[in-house]
């Protein structure tokens, strides 16, 4: 059984798909993400993770990281 979690972000600062591409790879970068879809038109993304190996905040400094605001949506 999977204990992964999903989260769906919120993601401010977007200016283009490039911009959620970039999203995807640096998280998906990080040990534990095992994926994040990105989507620019809705300024979201979803990410599925291990949160016994990656934390929320680590995921959201990452974003940050990128020059992007990431809120909690559920």
């Amino acid at each position: 059984m999977s204990s992964n979690k999903s989260i769906c972000l919120k993601v401010n600062g977007m200016h283009c798909t490039a911009c959620a591409m970039n999203i995807d790879f640096d998280l998906e970068d990080l040990d534990g993400v095992c994926e994040a879809r990105t989507d620019y038109v809705k300024q979201t993304t979803r990410i599925e993770f291990d949160p016994k190996k990656v934390t929320f905040e680590k995921i959201t400094t990452v974003i940050s990281k990128l020059g992007y605001e990431a809120v909690a949506t559920n």
